[in-house]
């Protein structure tokens, strides 16, 4: 009997080890050398400055936070509805069949928002209505941020053309994603940028001069000039972040407020050049990563040349973690996330 069940331990483990090893995954990871970490330190030193965060209950994953011309507080929740938070109470003022994720307010005051399931939408009283779900002829991929222009120009990110799976295109680390930007008085929409490695947050410059894109999976951001002598011209705002950049806005001071969702993470970097690795990773069930990351909160101030020049963090992650963008509205940073049931709002530096 024991020689039996060791039989069939041996051939379920071996089952197991070939499955992890070879069955097919609908991704081809690419093989890349991330730069090495830098270190927290200087301008990236710990501390406390997020320890005041005041928790704002509005529903679990308001990985999306915008505010209205009135000071209302909009957040986008996991379960597909986009709540508003107004004198201590929270209501319901949309339920998609997706999930919003980047959002802003345009001229007329409708809320424009980015939603999961590869669509741009424009959402007020009415009702919800597709402003963008195809480009040339092709169905969007996944759509993540967004930031209007004073021309009433959308600026969006497709995080990747090839799929709506996050984590499938995480693995993959190829240049699947794009900036794309929609004009509503002709209805038409530009492809801006390609080639980018799971773009991500948003931001126009206060003065219009260029737009940033977030490349979280190569843990910098992107600048895109729009105006001036340099319009269509590509460079690099900032580089080797210490962590996983994800949404970035732009606040009337002109000052860029970048979410880092978490501190860099020594075997994933290695990961990186080992494809096969992210192959197994492909293979497993997502709950294998639930808890992977540790609880920190990390935000960045970026001035318009790309220098650190505010560093909020919460090592503990007691306080507010996972942090996924950062809004500026008068005196106050209101903080989305994936982690949290909560908003969180502190005192602007």
């Amino acid at each position: 009997m024991a020689r039996i069940w060791w039989i069939g331990l041996a051939a379920a483990l071996g089952a197991l080890a070939a499955y992890l090893l070879l069955w097919p995954v609908p991704i081809e990871p690419a093989s890349w050398s991330p730069p090495k970490a830098p270190e927290l330190a200087g301008v990236y030193m710990p501390n406390e400055a997020l320890a005041g965060t005041v928790r704002i209950e509005v529903g679990f994953a308001p990985e999306s936070v915008t505010v209205d011309a009135s000071g209302r507080v909009y957040a986008g929740l996991e379960d597909g509805s986009i709540v508003r938070w107004v004198d201590g109470g929270v209501e319901v003022i949309a339920e998609l069949d997706g999930r919003a994720l980047g959002m802003g307010f345009d001229a007329d005051g409708s809320l424009i928002a980015c939603d999961l399931n590869g669509r741009l939408l424009s959402i007020d009283e009415k009702g919800v209505v597709d402003l963008v779900s195809e480009v040339d002829g092709r169905p969007l991929g996944l759509v993540n941020d967004l930031d209007l222009g004073e021309d009433g120009t959308i600026h969006f990110s497709e995080s990747s053309t090839e799929t709506t799976d996050t984590l499938l295109d995480l693995l993959e680390h190829r240049g699947n994603g794009r900036l794309l930007a929609y004009d509503p008085t002709t209805a038409e929409t530009k492809v801006l940028l390609d080639g980018l490695f799971y773009a991500n947050g948003v931001a126009v410059s206060a003065d219009g001069a260029f737009v940033l894109v977030v490349e979280t999976t190569e843990y910098r951001v992107t600048r895109l000039w729009l105006a001036g002598p340099r319009a269509g011209e590509r460079d690099v705002f900032i580089d080797n972040l210490p962590g996983f950049p994800d949404g970035i806005s732009c606040g009337a001071d002109g000052v860029f407020w970048l979410a880092l969702m978490n501190p860099r993470n020594g075997f994933i970097d290695w990961a990186l050049e080992r494809p096969w690795i992210r192959r197994v990773a492909a293979r497993l069930p997502i709950a294998a990563f639930a808890g992977a990351a540790p609880r920190y909160g990390f935000v960045l101030g970026l001035n318009a040349d790309g220098n650190v020049i505010h560093n909020l963090q919460d090592p503990s992650g007691k306080h507010f973690a996972g942090i996924s963008c950062v809004v500026r509205e008068g005196a106050f940073l209101y903080f989305g996330s994936l982690l949290e049931h909560a908003i969180g709002r502190t005192v602007a530096p």
